[in-house]
């Protein structure tokens, strides 16, 4: 008798407060929605509206339908705050610098 096979995936979403890894055991062929739904967290993190936030797996973008792999990591992005582009137009316009390291020459 052979048992059917499964793959090993882990669903990711974070907030400013917390991060959420979730492992889930899942049929060849799921996509990235069925794992997601599978996982749980979407009763944990209500406020994650698939129709909004983006989805990737292992940082790169990727759809709901997209098929997961053994070992896949499945993203929930949050939407972003402020465009950064925006945001970089507003530092310059003050005189401001985005900060990073101190250099001495």
């Amino acid at each position: 008798m052979s048992a059917e096979a499964t793959w090993h995936v882990e669903v990711a979403y974070a907030t400013p407060a917390c991060q959420e890894a979730i492992a889930v055991v899942v049929r060849p062929g799921m996509t990235i929605e069925q794992t997601i739904h599978q996982s749980g967290i979407l009763a944990r993190f209500p406020e994650i509206d698939l129709a909004r936030n983006p989805v990737g797996i292992f940082g790169e973008l990727a759809g709901l339908r997209d098929p997961v792999h053994d070992r896949d990591r499945v993203e929930i992005y949050r939407p972003l705050i402020a465009d950064p582009k925006a945001a970089r137009k507003q530092r310059a316009a003050r005189g401001g610098k985005k900060g990073g390291g101190n250099k001495k020459l």
